[in-house]
């Protein structure tokens, strides 16, 4: 999961892949953190992809660092805890202009029963599950 949490890091964007019935939905994320060994990412409960998941915990996220690129399947389970909002909100100061972990809107999930392929054009993939 380390590995899968510093290539999205290394990247900076990341596409997250939802469905809206049956309508595929994908949009740029940049936020991703490790907290209780579990791999987060954070949106906004007022946004349409929030309520995607809600509906469909199913995601994928996908990443190209200019020579690999990065594919992770899994379910996203919402985590209502402030502190790893705290923390994911610590990570980028930046949000903190727009969230606050004691707001009604800032969300993060972690994601589970993941699978993440890491592939290239010259080498075997490698697949991390966690």
């Amino acid at each position: 999961m380390q590995e899968v949490y510093e290539f999205l890091k290394a990247c900076g964007t990341y596409y997250l892949a939802t469905v809206e019935g049956d309508q595929p939905r994908v949009r740029p994320f940049g936020t991703v953190d490790i907290f209780e060994d579990k791999l987060y990412i954070q949106t906004g409960k007022v946004k349409e992809v929030s309520k995607e998941m809600q509906a469909n915990p199913k995601v994928e996220i996908c990443a190209f660092n200019g020579q690999k690129w990065i594919r992770v399947a899994g379910e996203v389970v919402r985590d209502d805890r402030i502190e790893p909002k705290k923390h994911m909100l610590d990570s980028y100061p930046n949000l903190q202009a727009l969230y606050r972990a004691d707001d009604d809107n800032t969300e993060v999930l972690y994601l589970k029963n993941a699978t993440a392929t890491i592939s290239s054009f010259t080498e075997e993939p490698k697949v991390i599950k966690f």
